[in-house]
């Protein structure tokens, strides 16, 4: 790639004035300047995914995961304006969780350009509440109290890519395992939980750091105060995971979490491998019989009111919540990429800044809706719309 090959001009996600982009051989930004042009192309960093079960019929938790289906999903997720993302591992038998981990660590280390993509996995389960509602979609047959030594097997496995883990505080092992994590350098998050106040509080007290899709995995109905719900928005240390797509929260809630959060705001897609498909009756190993809806919203057959993961992409999730007027698109921009990439003690390497991994995108804006034109990871364009 030659230096011509190494620039890139758009508007600038946040100022909306033109910007050019330069970056070095080894896939760092070189420098950040006024450009030229004209136009409704758009230049922003890559986004991040921190919660994806998968999309477009790719399905990191059913068996038998392939190496091919992992970065086929990859490949996808570049078509989506995603530069990193941490395929998320659900509930299972322990076996099968472990056979899931060794996957997508063979196809991390198969493909070069996919293992950069992939910034770790992100075990959901099976350390969550068995409790109806803040169980979701999981299957209750697996679900266990938090348990490091087999954490630390499929750690092993997954070739130490496991850099999150959602769970319960519910569990009396639960501040323990947290301390255990915090001192590993993985973050806990707090998700499908039943927890008391005071067992939340433990577990920010013992390094917990984020929340699970907040306001989601949660009991129908609940006590007015206290309950789980508002004693997470009350702690500033937690990260707050949103899925905005329009199904798992209204946007009242949104806002009250925009408002509680501030800059702790994280925009997830928690995408199921149904996300891009057509709509109808599905069986699948999240949830099992489960039912898209021309609408988009994904849920239970034998329970309607519960959903079963959401069924859109990240980059739309981000059109959506800056269409819905509750904050503007660099907002909602920077929720799904650089805050993301803070969260997880990585904000120096990302965004549009001298040293950054030239991670980001070519976005064309019209009539409210978002096309990715180019993607660049590592300065490498992985993905060009065809025109």
């Amino acid at each position: 790639m030659n230096s011509q090959e190494r620039v890139r001009a758009g508007r600038h996600y946040v100022t909306g004035e033109w910007t050019q982009l330069a970056w070095n051989p080894d896939g760092e930004i070189e420098r950040v300047v006024p450009g030229h042009g004209d136009g409704e192309t758009w230049i922003a960093p890559g986004l991040i995914d921190l919660q994806i079960n998968g999309g477009y019929g790719h399905d990191f938790n059913s068996l038998p995961l392939t190496v091919d289906t992992v970065i086929q999903a990859t490949r996808r997720l570049w078509e989506k304006g995603v530069t990193l993302y941490y395929p998320t591992v659900i509930t299972n038998g322990d076996e099968e969780i472990e056979q899931l981990l060794r996957v997508i660590d063979a196809a991390c280390r198969e493909d070069e350009r996919v293992g950069s993509t992939i910034g770790g996995i992100h075990l959901e389960g099976p350390f969550i509440s068995p409790e109806e509602g803040p169980k979701g979609a999981h299957d209750s047959r697996y679900i266990k109290a938090p348990d490091w030594e087999l954490f630390m097997r499929w750690q092993a496995a997954s070739g130490n890519r496991i850099w999150i883990v959602t769970l319960s505080p519910e569990w009396p092992e639960a501040a323990g395992f947290i301390r255990a994590c915090a001192e590993a350098g993985i973050v806990a998050s707090i998700g499908h939980t039943a927890a008391t106040p005071e067992q939340i509080r433990e577990a920010v007290a013992a390094g917990a750091t984020m929340s699970t899709h907040l306001g989601n995995g949660a009991h129908l109905t609940l006590p007015r105060h206290p309950n789980y719900i508002w004693e997470q928005l009350a702690h500033d240390e937690l990260w707050a995971g949103m899925i905005a797509d329009g199904n798992h929260l209204p946007d009242s809630v949104i806002k009250v979490i925009l408002r509680a959060k501030l800059s702790k705001s994280l925009l997830v897609s928690d995408a199921v491998y149904l996300s891009g498909m057509p709509p109808g009756e599905y069986e699948t190993h999240i949830g099992g019989n489960v039912v898209l809806t021309p609408e988009g919203r994904l849920h239970l057959a034998r329970k309607p009111e519960l959903l079963a993961g959401s069924a859109m992409m990240l980059v739309d999730a981000v059109c959506r919540l800056a269409e819905s007027g509750l904050c503007s698109f660099a907002d909602a921009w920077e929720m799904a990429s650089t805050l993301p990439a803070q969260a997880m003690g990585q904000a120096d390497r990302y965004g549009l800044k001298r040293g950054a991994q030239a991670d980001f995108v070519l976005v064309e804006k019209r009539k409210g809706r978002l096309r990715i034109l180019e993607t660049v990871k590592g300065g490498h364009s992985v993905y060009r719309m065809e025109r």
